[in-house]
């Protein structure tokens, strides 16, 4: 059975691209309305406008709170009500530990860390309220083992992200607030393809068991699945998706 969001709202950040706009496009095509969100206006206003009326930009910088609790006022106004958050925006850097500037380590944690945190407290008040919410954050095989493609930034980043999941999990789960975390491994994302050349992705295809990469739609239904009421007796879990990469 697939599962269906008629009379939902979800707000999917770092939705201009990748496994993000994947999210966007499933949770549409199941019957949400979505807010989409990336700290560009431009080019999120442009993806709104391809994904028809039921999609609303919301340009934010994660990283801001006062931009995040505008930006949760301005979806509410608007479809008065969340009830799905996709914490899906983050950066990557690949950089070795000994050569990692502060100012790196500080925006990757920035990003992947409080801006999680930032979006999931915003919408928390409007959830608990609503006596029903379903927050899906994104973090990585990273989170569990240690990056092939970031550097120590990037995978300590996505091990707080575990963490952050579980604590909030503990605690929004009497409000009817599910809270769980995906665990990608290697996914054909622009991102992936800036930061390795396709050599060097060819040539680590075959360490993969099931032999190929992933797709952004996959990962899209995984999380529509922990967003959905099918998942409804599932939190604080870390959902692997990596092809057989990590086996835990």
């Amino acid at each position: 059975m697939t599962a269906t969001f008629e009379n939902r709202v979800a707000l999917v950040t770092g939705a201009a691209r990748g496994m993000g706009l994947a999210t966007a496009k499933r949770l549409l095509d199941r019957g949400a309305r979505v807010a989409v969100n990336d700290v560009s206006r431009d080019q999120i206003e442009s993806v709104a406008a391809k994904l028809g009326s039921n999609a609303l930009a919301v340009a934010a910088d994660i990283t801001n709170r006062a931009a995040v609790d505008a930006m949760v006022t301005k979806i509410t106004d608007h479809f008065e009500r969340i009830d799905v958050l996709i914490n899906n925006a983050g950066i990557v850097a690949p950089t070795a530990f000994e050569d990692i500037a502060e100012d790196e380590w500080r925006r990757v944690l920035d990003v992947n860390v409080n801006g999680t945190f930032f979006c999931s407290q915003a919408v928390a008040q409007t959830m608990k309220a609503n006596g029903y919410g379903r927050i899906v954050n994104f973090s990585s095989t990273a989170g569990k083992n240690v990056s092939t493609v970031g550097g120590a930034s990037y995978t300590t980043s996505k091990a707080a992200v575990l963490g952050l999941t579980r604590a909030s999990a503990k605690e929004l789960a009497p409000h009817n607030i599910t809270v769980n975390a995906v665990c990608p491994g290697m996914i054909d994302t622009d991102m992936l393809r800036v930061a390795w050349s396709e050599d060097r992705i060819q040539g680590y295809i075959p360490s993969i068991p099931l032999g190929r990469m992933g797709k952004p739609t996959e990962v899209a239904d995984l999380v529509c699945f922990l967003a959905s009421e099918e998942a409804a007796y599932i939190t604080g879990a870390a959902v692997d998706i990596t092809g057989g990469e990590l086996m835990v």
